[in-house]
């Protein structure tokens, strides 16, 4: 399965110059070059090769070795296109020539996609998504956090989720503020302390978005499950849980990095056992929110069919469709998607989807959970129209007193009498409006 951490690791290929991704290669031979023990022995008389966009691994005299196509015509190449091999043979004088070339079966395809409008319409996706959800929720922010009589542990979590989704949008901008500054082949490679730490906190802020998105899904569930449910000493837990977790895991990996594999900006991730430490959780977090997606649309069935409900067939059905839609963005179900999708699947397209509905997963959420819910939309009501009403005894006693904003009264005072004259006028009102007995 791919996650966001994949799909944003394979884009930074995309973007990188051409230069830049010969390079990467070129540093990678070198490394393994370095590391073999056995190209010392007499029978491999063909030694380790770099022919500049190919590394040749040490083979024996008669033996031939068959190589994909380099990384670089892979990027420049559409998904669905037949990539070729190219080989050499080992001889008595050394490598021979190769065959095929590289223009016969990795050349460009003229007739695709640009690589570079391409990267720069995903890029530009992205950015619309995180920047829309950036604002919806950061709106949503100052509402749950303006009404008191929305502060509840299901608002603190949906809370925390909005902060998660803030932070990550943040961290991709500042992420790609570093990367993407420069592309000349002479920026190829960043090695400063300031780039690593923006990689650190770009993991995390993705890793606690997941978590949170986890969080989510098991509050809901234990709602339904448990009749007495302590929420606020669970929500101290959840709390651990969601940004804690994240914390020690980026950690462990940074430090790992930093002993193991202390290459570049940390951008790229090509020790799968170090690699593990961040992708095991979101993949295991992913997971269980499936699980208990499944779990919680059980429950929703059979609470819809209980005959207490009420309710024909088809508007059971449609409360619970309504119900799985709403669970879905809250849950982020959608990254299993591809879990369960043909290899052949275009990596672009995958990029697409990925990128493209996860930028926008904040600004939905918000949606759902802040603007569309009742509570929040009765609140605002209700302060509008005491606002209104507020404004409207104001200019009365503006029109009926206007000494009072002309007096030298201070503000004190003077919003004193304006609170007793409106309710002088209120209760005025109600005489008037109340019948004669």
């Amino acid at each position: 399965m791919l996650t966001d951490l994949d799909i944003l690791d394979g884009l930074r290929i995309y973007c990188m110059h051409p230069d830049c991704v010969i390079q990467l290669e070129k540093e990678k031979c070198m490394e393994r070059m370095a590391m073999d023990d056995h190209s010392s022995e007499p029978e491999l008389v063909c030694q380790w090769m770099w022919d500049n966009l190919t590394c040749w691994q040490p083979a024996k005299i008669g033996q031939v070795i068959w190589m994909p196509c380099p990384e670089l015509f892979e990027v420049m190449n559409e998904e669905n296109d037949e990539f070729g091999k190219v080989s050499r043979n080992c001889t008595e004088d050394g490598w021979s020539e190769m065959f095929p070339h590289y223009v016969d079966v990795c050349l460009f395809n003229e007739n695709g996609t640009s690589p570079d409008m391409y990267y720069v319409t995903v890029k530009a996706l992205y950015t619309v998504g995180y920047s829309t959800s950036l604002v919806s929720l950061t709106t949503a922010m100052v509402i749950l956090c303006r009404f008191r009589k929305l502060h509840c542990t299901r608002n603190f979590i949906h809370m925390n989720l909005f902060v998660s989704f803030i932070l990550r949008a943040f961290s991709v901008f500042i992420k790609d503020g570093i990367l993407y500054a420069e592309e000349e082949s002479n920026h190829c490679f960043i090695h400063t302390v300031e780039c690593k730490a923006v990689m650190v906190f770009f993991h995390y802020c993705v890793l606690s978005n997941y978590f949170w998105l986890f969080i989510e899904g098991l509050y809901l569930f234990t709602l339904l499950v448990e009749t007495f449910f302590p929420e606020k000493r669970y929500f101290y837990w959840y709390t651990i849980i969601g940004w804690g977790t994240p914390t020690i895991c980026v950690a462990v990996w940074a430090v790992l990095r930093a002993h193991f594999d202390n290459i570049g900006c940390w951008d790229i991730n090509d020790n799968a056992a170090i690699w593990w430490v961040i992708k095991g959780p979101v993949l295991a977090s992913i997971m269980i929110n499936f699980i208990l997606f499944i779990g919680i649309i059980i429950i929703l069935v059979q609470k819809l069919q209980s005959p207490d409900i009420g309710g024909n067939e088809s508007s059971i059905y449609l409360r619970l469709a309504r119900s799985t839609l709403l669970l879905i963005p809250l849950f982020g179900i959608h990254y299993t998607v591809f879990a369960f999708t043909p290899e052949d699947i275009s990596k672009r397209e995958r990029l697409v989807f990925e990128l493209g509905l996860g930028s926008f997963q904040g600004f939905v959420v918000a949606v759902l959970y802040c603007f569309l819910n009742g509570e929040v939309q009765s609140e605002i009501k209700r302060k509008w129209r005491s606002w209104t009403v507020n404004r409207y005894f104001a200019v009365d006693i503006k029109h009926r007193h206007p000494s009072l904003a002309s007096s030298g009264v201070n503000g004190g005072t003077q919003l004193s009498i304006l609170s007793k004259s409106s309710s002088q006028i209120r209760m005025s009102s109600l005489q008037a409006e109340t019948p004669a007995t």
